[in-house]
C-alpha cells in the first residue's frame, strides 16, 4: 500500500470518464480513497474482528474474511461519494475497474475471481444501496451542522400538525428519536425499541404501529439496521418531506365504507384543525414518558394542550383547535379535565396554564407570567393515581428488563452450541468423542463448577466446560469455526474414535 505521505499524482493516473463527472468533482478525501486506498484505516475499524461468542470480548476474523470486509466498505464508501457528485453507475464501475486505482481492488478482485459478469453485478448493488441512502440522508460537515439540522428539524415538528390519536403517540415516537439524535450529535444514531418506548410513555406494540402507518410512510424515521445482542437498531430521522414509496397499509378497524366526500356538495370542505401548528416538544418530550399522560390518563391530547399553552399563553379554543392539532370536542373536554386538576385556567374566552403549573415535575421549565393567582396544580403522581394509572412505566421498565435478560441467556446459550464433543485420553493420546444427542451426556463427565471430567484419568479435562443446556462445548480463542468446518472436525473424530476402539 502507498506511504500516507503521497505527492500528488500526474494526470495520467486519471482516467478520462464519459459524463461531467471527473475526479476533479468529487472531494479531496473521495479522490485520496479512490487513488490510493483506505491509508488512515477508517474503515477497517470492525472488519478484521467480531464479537466473541461471549459478547464481550472481541475475536480475530479470518483474513480473507476481514479483506473481503473491508473492500466492501471502502467500495460502499465510494459509491456514496460518486451518488452525492450527481454520478452515475457508469462512472462507479470506470472508477472502481480502471487498474491504477486503489479503492477499487476489491471489485476487480471480484472480476479476477468470479468474472467480470459477476463484478458489475455487484457493482450495480453497491450503487442501489449507495443512491437509497444518499437520497435519504445529507452530508454533514460538522458537529455544528449536525445541530442547525437538529434544530431546523425540531422546528419543522413542533409547527407539523399530527392529527388523531395515531398522529399524537406518532409525535411521542418522533419526539423520543429527537432526545437520542441531539445526544448522539445527528440524525443518525442508535436506539433499542424498548428504549422508545420507554421514553415515549408507550407499549411497543403501539410505537411498532406508528412507524409502519405513519412515520416510515412519511419519511420522518426510518430504520437502517436492526438491532442484535446489546446493539440497538441504527435510526435516521428525516424531515418528513421525502415520503416513501407507496401509501401506508392501515389495519381493517381505521378503513371505512363511507363514500368519498363530494365537491358539488361542499362535503368535507377542510380539516377542522388548520394545517400548522405551535407547540412546545421540550414539554411534550419532557412529561410524555409520566404515568399522568398515559392511554387510560390524561393522554396524547392533554400533553398537545400544554406544549402549546406553553408556547404561547391565553389561547382561545379556536387558535388551540390549530396550534395543537386536537380537534375541538377534545380540546373542550381535555381543557375541562386540566382545569380541574389545576393546571389551567379560563379568563375571559382565553386559556393559559396556571401560575407554577409546571413547577416540581421534573420538567425545569419556567411557568409563564400569566399574572393571574390561582391553586397549585396537583402533582403528576396524583393525577396518574386518581386515573389508576400509577406504577405504568415502571412495570413497563421491569417487563422490559426481564425481556432483555432472557433474550441475553438465550444469545449466551446459542454462542455456546459451538461443539458437541468430548476429549479423552487413550494411549497417552487425547481423542475427541462426539456426543450423540446432546441430552445422553453421561453423568460421570460432569464436575462442579460446570467443568468436564475424563472418565479414563479422573481428572478435568483442559479447555472443556458445560453449557447450562447440558451440551459439551470446547473453549479455546481460535475455536471460532463455521458450521461446516465443524461438521467436517465431527466426521474426523468419529472416524479417529472408531480406529482407536
Amino acid at each position: 500500500m502507498p506511504d500516507s505521505t503521497h505527492k500528488p499524482l500526474p494526470q495520467r493516473h486519471l482516467p478520462h470518464l464519459h459524463g461531467p463527472l471527473g475526479l476533479s468533482h468529487l472531494p479531496s478525501a473521495a479522490t485520496d480513497l479512490i487513488l490510493l486506498g483506505d491509508l488512515t484505516g477508517r474503515y477497517a475499524t470492525g472488519s478484521y474482528s467480531r464479537l466473541a461468542s461471549d459478547r464481550r470480548t472481541v475475536a480475530l476474523r479470518a483474513d480473507h474474511q476481514g479483506a473481503a470486509e473491508h473492500g466492501h466498505r471502502i467500495t460502499a464508501a465510494i459509491a456514496c461519494h460518486v451518488a452525492r457528485a450527481g454520478g452515475t453507475l457508469g462512472h462507479l464501475t470506470q472508477l472502481l475497474l480502471y487498474p491504477e486505482h486503489e479503492g477499487g481492488r476489491h471489485a476487480r478482485n471480484i472480476a479476477l475471481r468470479s468474472g467480470r459478469s459477476r463484478a458489475l453485478d455487484y457493482i450495480r448493488r453497491v450503487w442501489a444501496s449507495a443512491t437509497e441512502a444518499v437520497s435519504a440522508t445529507m452530508a454533514l460537515g460538522s458537529r455544528h451542522d449536525a445541530y442547525e439540522v437538529l434544530a431546523a428539524l425540531r422546528d419543522r415538528i413542533e409547527t407539523t400538525p399530527w392529527r388523531g390519536e395515531r398522529g399524537r403517540t406518532a409525535l411521542r415516537v418522533l419526539r423520543a428519536h429527537l432526545t437520542f439524535a441531539e445526544i448522539a450529535g445527528g440524525p443518525l444514531h442508535h436506539a433499542s425499541e424498548r428504549q422508545t418506548a420507554e421514553e415515549a410513555g408507550i407499549s411497543r406494540t403501539t410505537l411498532r404501529a406508528v412507524y409502519e402507518t405513519v412515520l416510515k410512510p412519511q419519511g420522518w424515521l426510518r430504520r437502517l439496521r436492526v438491532g442484535h445482542g446489546r446493539e440497538g437498531s441504527t435510526w435516521y430521522l428525516g424531515d418528513g418531506s421525502a415520503p416513501s414509496h407507496g401509501a401506508p397499509v392501515l389495519p381493517s378497524r381505521f378503513r371505512t365504507t363511507q363514500f368519498p366526500p363530494e365537491p358539488a356538495l361542499e362535503e368535507w370542505t377542510t380539516p377542522e384543525t388548520a394545517t400548522t401548528a405551535d407547540i412546545d416538544s421540550t414539554v411534550l418530550g419532557r412529561l410524555m414518558g409520566h404515568d399522568a399522560f398515559a392511554y387510560h390518563g390524561l393522554g396524547s391530547a392533554a400533553l398537545m394542550l400544554i406544549s402549546a399553552l406553553h408556547q404561547r399563553p391565553h389561547q382561545t379554543v379556536a387558535e388551540l383547535v390549530g396550534t395543537s392539532s386536537v380537534s375541538r370536542a377534545t380540546t373542550y373536554r381535555t381543557l375541562r379535565r386540566l382545569a380541574d386538576h389545576g393546571l389551567v385556567h379560563r379568563t375571559g374566552e382565553t386559556w393559559a396554564l396556571a401560575p407554577r403549573a409546571l413547577e416540581g415535575f421534573g420538567s425545569g421549565l419556567p411557568a409563564p407570567a400569566t399574572g393571574h393567582d390561582a391553586v397549585p396544580a396537583l402533582g403528576w403522581d396524583t393525577v396518574a393515581e386518581q386515573y389508576g394509572t400509577t406504577g405504568l412505566a415502571a412495570r413497563r421498565k421491569a417487563v422490559h428488563a426481564a425481556q432483555r435478560a432472557t433474550y441475553r441467556e438465550a444469545l449466551e446459550r446459542l454462542a455456546e452450541h459451538r461443539s458437541k464433543a468430548v476429549v479423552i485420553v487413550r494411549d497417552g493420546h487425547q481423542v475427541v468423542v462426539p456426543a450423540p444427542r446432546p441430552d445422553e451426556i453421561p453423568p460421570a463427565w460432569h464436575a462442579p463448577d460446570r467443568r468436564v471430567l475424563d472418565p479414563a484419568t479422573g481428572r478435568t479435562a483442559a479447555g472443556w466446560r458445560v453449557a447450562t443446556d447440558g451440551r459439551l462445548i470446547l473453549i479455546t480463542p481460535a475455536d471460532q469455526r463455521s458450521y461446516d468446518e465443524l461438521a467436517v472436525a465431527h466426521a474426523e473424530a468419529l472416524s479417529e474414535w472408531n480406529s482407536a476402539a
